[in-house]
């Protein structure tokens, strides 16, 4: 099938992003050129930060967020959020049409349009213009009704059991 899908990993599980980050693994082995846009993350050092310089030159990741919106540590103001997530929606934009690649990972995505970040018409708008060979994935909880409808695939992760719950901090190398 040469056709491109439109992946979607939703849910309140751990594993969206980790998805994503899998299947670009997997198209680096085949030489297939993916590119990752972070739309909340970026300001935060994490491990895919520092591994996709590995896979380099198949992998390009851009990481442009400001860092998860509302939570105990974010200074910014919302306006400034909003900002980049424009700037986001620039870039994907520009990746996606650019014929330059065969898989393009909209990270967080589904969580910037919840947050009011980003438009869902414009994600609609990406997802519908993009190249027919081009695989678009898109990760982030509360996935829209709309996004899943022009889905060809959607996983939706769902927490069962969580360390965090019995007071395990966020571990290194598995959870950032």
């Amino acid at each position: 099938m040469d056709e491109g899908l439109t992946i979607v990993y939703t849910g309140k599980g751990k594993g969206k992003t980790t998805a994503a980050l899998g299947i670009a693994l997997r198209a680096t082995g085949y030489a297939k050129k993916t590119c990752m846009i972070q739309f909340i993350k970026g300001s935060w050092h994490y491990g895919e930060m520092y591994s996709s310089k590995r896979l380099e030159p198949e992998f390009e990741m851009v990481a442009i967020g400001k860092g998860f919106v509302g939570i105990i540590d974010d200074k910014s103001p919302k306006t400034e959020h909003e900002r980049v997530a424009a700037e986001a929606i620039k870039i994907s934009t520009e990746k996606i049409q650019s014929g330059k690649y065969d898989i393009v990972i909209l990270d967080e995505i589904n969580y910037a349009i919840n947050l009011g970040l980003v438009e869902i018409e414009d994600v609609i708008n990406l997802i519908k213009t993009k190249p027919p060979k081009l695989d678009l994935i898109l990760t982030g909880n509360y996935a829209k009704d709309k996004i899943i409808e022009l889905a060809d695939l959607v996983t939706e992760m769902k927490e069962i059991k969580h360390p965090f719950q019995y007071g395990v901090k966020a571990k290194k190398g598995i959870d950032f």
